[in-house]
This record gives C-alpha cells, structure tokens and sequence, in this order.
C-alpha cells in the first residue's frame, strides 16, 4: 500500500525526487483533469506557473474565483492567506498550498494576539482590514478589502464612523488621502517587497526615460508613490498598461506582473522600478517559495492541505462576504 508523504511542517511542502524526465506541464494539466482541481495563481507567481494557472489575477480576481469554482480541489499558487482565504469560502473543498512556508510580510505584522487590543484601544470604529492578513486577524474586521477596491468600499463607509485600516501603513495613507479620511487609524506594518523601492534610483529612470509613465503599488511608499502617474492594484496596472497608446513604462510592484504585461502587449517596453539595494526584492521572496516541482508533487499527494478551525472561518467568513457585496460594482 502507498502511503502518502508526511508534509514536515518545517520545510513546508511534500520532498520527494522529481523525475527530470517528466514533462511536468503536461502532468500538471493530466492531475488536474484526473482529479476535478482548479489552479488559481497570483501574478507574483513564476512566468511557467502562470502559463499554467486556469486563472490570474489579484487579490480580488482570485477571492472571486475561489468563491464561485465548482472543482473539488483548489490549488492556490500564491501565499498562504490567499489559500486561506480560499478554505473560507469553500469549507467542503479540499485547498492545496505547494508550499506552507510562502508567507507575507504584512500577514505576518499584524498576527491577531496583537491587532485585538489596537481595536479594543480605539472602541466604537469599523475596522477594514487589507486581504493580506491571516484568518485570525480576518475573524477580527468587519471588512475585508483589496487594493483593488479599498478606495470604492471606504467611501461607502458614513463619514462620521471612525475607521480602522490594517495592516498596511502605505496603502493605509494612500486610502486616507485619496478617500478623504485624515483620522482613519492605520496599523503600522509594511510590505517588504513594495517598501524597497528607492525614490532616488525612480528618479534616475524617469531622467533616463523622459515622459515614460510610472506606474504604481499603492503599497509603495509616499515617496516613490509622489512620482507616479498611475496608483492601482497589479490588475488596474495591467489594464492601464494594455490600454494606453504609450509604449514604455516603468513599473512599481513585484515583477512577476510583467509577465502578463508582457504577453498583453508584446511590442512594449516594461521597465521594472529598482530597488533601494542591488538584489532582487522586488522579487516576493514568499511567493517564489511556490515552484513548477512543489506544484506537480503538491497535485500528486494532495498535499499540503490548509485546514482551520471553524469557528475561525465562520467568523472570517463574514467581513469577506461583506467585500464582495460591496465591491460588485468593481471590476
């Protein structure tokens, strides 16, 4: 009898040798036909995950998706609150992380022990809280929000109901501004990929490439967000992208965007924003924990499996369906 690998929980995903010889595309598509799965992939994921995903997007795309897929299994090709957030809103369904271990810097700020007495200090406010964020911290908010439609589902939010925003500071005061809410409380914790990006080397490139629009995060800091000539989420920048009659860009987010930016308009040029150092960071050093093999063995065993208490997931439940209500309107 085969028993199925034990997923060690300190590295996070099923270790086994790959035979090199497979054709991994082709087996990917065979386990998700064999087995009714869907693969829902973000667009930080690597260039061959995305040609494999049955869908791209954003937060909020892919929330969507997660809440209207009819497969028995989901295969979340992102980081672990995006899986989560997945199990959600489909309990009965099995959700499958290639990698336990890809996790968010934002998530990770703002774990619930810590966000329940910042709400409790500041009683009587409606408290929004940005989708990066575990399940815990979701059980806590009355309000989940995307980037995409953050600014959209504010402005529904009377004028004299005082707001908590978690837990992104930039996309927190960037909200704060364009939304017209000064006294919104915002938690204090940062993106590490979106924070990296250096005003001074944006303004070299915008010096080297004279009239090429920068386009944005707002997950950027004021100071590379103050340079900009779009602010969207990495959907709202891939439309701009494909819909503008210019053909340069330089782009403000994790790079992994580019990507599709590239395949929509394959006779542009898309210039990624550099970062405040020489590596990599615009790189999500989480979501590249996810690779094809992780994938491949992950549809295998089906495993690693998200589980989670239900009296979380009901309670998180409820400020996701109030996201979705509210953000129809939003594309």
């Amino acid at each position: 009898m085969n028993v199925l690998p034990v997923v060690d929980p300190v590295v996070g995903y099923v270790k086994e040798p790959v035979d090199p010889t497979l054709d991994l595309y082709a087996e990917i598509e065979r386990l998700k036909r064999e087995k009714n799965a869907v693969l829902l992939a973000h667009y930080y994921q690597e260039p061959e995950i995305q040609d494999l995903a049955d869908f791209i997007g954003d937060s909020l795309g892919l929330a969507r998706k997660a809440a209207e897929t009819d497969a028995d299994i989901i295969v979340f090709a992102g980081v672990h609150f995006m899986a989560e957030t997945a199990k959600i809103v489909n309990p009965d369904k099995k959700v499958l992380l290639p990698d336990l271990n890809a996790g968010c810097s934002l998530a990770d700020a703002c774990p619930p022990e810590l966000f329940k007495p910042f709400i409790e200090r500041h009683p009587g406010h409606t408290v929004i809280s940005y989708i990066n964020c575990s399940a815990g911290t979701k059980a806590l908010t009355d309000i989940i929000v995307t980037s995409s439609n953050a600014e959209h589902i504010i402005r529904q939010i009377p004028r004299d109901q005082p707001i908590i925003f978690g837990p992104d500071r930039n996309l927190g005061r960037y909200l704060a501004r364009v939304a017209d809410r000064p006294d919104m409380v915002i938690w204090d914790g940062v993106c590490i990929v979106h924070e990296t990006f250096s005003e001074k080397k944006l303004l070299a490139l915008k010096v080297e490439y004279p009239g090429v629009p920068v386009l944005a995060h707002p997950e950027c800091e004021e100071a590379v967000l103050r340079h900009a000539d779009f602010i969207g989420s990495t959907s709202e920048i891939r439309l701009f992208a494909r819909e503008s009659e210019k053909m340069k860009f330089i782009v403000a987010t994790e790079e992994g965007i580019l990507h599709q930016m590239r395949k929509d308009s394959p006779g542009k040029e898309f210039i990624p924003a550099p970062p405040e150092s020489g590596c990599q960071c615009n790189q999500c050093p989480h979501m590249r924990l996810n690779t094809i093999e992780k994938l491949y063995l992950c549809l295998k065993h089906e495993a690693p499996e998200l589980e989670m208490e239900e009296s979380i997931r009901l309670r998180a439940l409820k400020p996701i369906e109030r996201m979705l209500e509210m953000s129809k309107a939003v594309k």
